[in-house]
């Protein structure tokens, strides 16, 4: 495998030296594999480790802002350990060390995972895939818990993240459980799984569960739901990858920073996090309304941009210089804050492909 995606990789940029490649789709142990292999050598990007990661990171920091407790709180049991699961949850332990200066050992400690044997953990006796090693629990002494029911009894979460797959794995005796165990805390449910034939649970559910306080994101798109007795209507947020990788694939392609860095990743979800509107914030909700997303993809792209040229990675000289020009923050390259100015936002706009208005504007004769 690893021979002969060589050959097609060194082929292409071979024959197009400026080229950016975007691995999708492939199974966990080569999705890792190949992101480890080729990030320092050529420009590429692994949508289902970083995309994913990057656009749930941006929801929960929206999430951790009104949960209602510290997020040095906060514990997180993630139900699914592919890839996707596995890097969002790095992502999330950078944005704690590095956004609330938790130190690594205690963030990493805030995670559980279950996979299809219950919680990982060092001592359950099977051989663990390398990408599940990091997070695989050594505090649990003697305990092993054989399924969800029995990891939320022991976790008692305040945050439950699904990328499993499995359809209504978080039912209605779980999300009641869950929501018994935050009387404080507004529960953080993110049933990631999609289509909707895969998802752990709806946004219905997830509101009638919780008494309507539940903190939701989803990987699929569901319906509003209104509150029983009132004209409240809620919106679900929808923790799509439509977000991030179109801005990330602009931005690189005119910067064209020598590799994509994890900074420059956390950068795309501090500034996706940002784009919330006063009213979207004041309903709770985690992302931006998808009727906005060409305008929220635009000041992603911007502050992908601003955070190539931070950390001296940007090659084309012209966005370099138009950075320089107009500094947006005090941020550091290891301490990116996701901002941008509005001159690199207002050039980052005009290269920006839009779509026509009608079939006319593409074919002006008559059909």
């Amino acid at each position: 495998f690893y021979a002969a995606t060589e050959k097609v990789l060194n082929g292409l940029t071979r024959a197009f030296p400026e080229i950016f490649i975007q691995f999708e789709d492939f199974n966990t142990p080569h999705a890792f594999g190949l992101l480890d292999k080729w990030r320092n050598r050529i420009l590429c990007f692994n949508d289902d480790i970083q995309g994913t990661g990057s656009v749930i990171l941006a929801g929960f920091i929206s999430a951790i802002k009104l949960a209602g407790i510290p997020a040095a709180d906060q514990r997180i049991l993630f139900v699914g350990a592919g890839s996707a699961g596995v890097g969002v949850a790095q992502q999330l332990v950078d944005y704690l060390v590095l956004e609330h200066k938790i130190p690594e050992d205690k963030a990493k400690a805030m995670f559980w995972f279950v996979d299809s044997r219950g919680i990982i953990t060092a001592n359950r006796g099977d051989k663990l895939a390398d990408h599940k090693v990091y997070f695989a629990r050594h505090d649990n002494g003697d305990v092993q818990c054989k399924d969800l029911e029995e990891a939320i009894e022991y976790v008692k979460p305040t945050a439950m993240i699904g990328l499993s797959t499995i359809y209504k794995a978080f039912n209605e005796k779980i999300l009641r459980r869950v929501n018994e165990l935050n009387t404080v805390a507004r529960p953080i449910i993110f049933p990631l799984s999609n289509p909707k034939t895969k998802a752990e649970c709806t946004f219905e559910e997830a509101m009638r569960c919780t008494d309507n306080r539940v903190l939701f994101a989803s990987g699929t798109a569901f319906p509003s739901y209104t509150i029983p007795g009132t004209d409240d209507v809620r919106v679900p947020g929808q923790g799509n990858n439509m977000y991030v990788f179109p801005p990330i694939g602009l931005g690189a392609k005119l910067a064209k920073p020598s590799k994509i860095t994890d900074s420059m990743i956390f950068a795309v979800s501090k500034a996706l996090s940002n784009t919330l509107s006063a009213d979207e914030i004041a309903r709770g909700e985690l992302y931006p309304r998808i009727e906005r997303i060409r305008e929220t993809s635009a000041q992603v792209a911007a502050a992908f941009v601003h955070q190539a040229v931070r950390e001296g990675l940007a090659q084309d000289q012209r966005w370099v210089d138009l950075v320089n020009a107009n500094p947006a923050s005090s941020a550091t390259s290891e301490i990116p804050d996701g901002t941008y100015s509005q001159a690199v936002l207002d050039e980052i706009a005009k290269h920006m492909w839009a779509p026509a208005d009608s079939v006319h504007q593409v074919i002006p004769t008559k059909l």
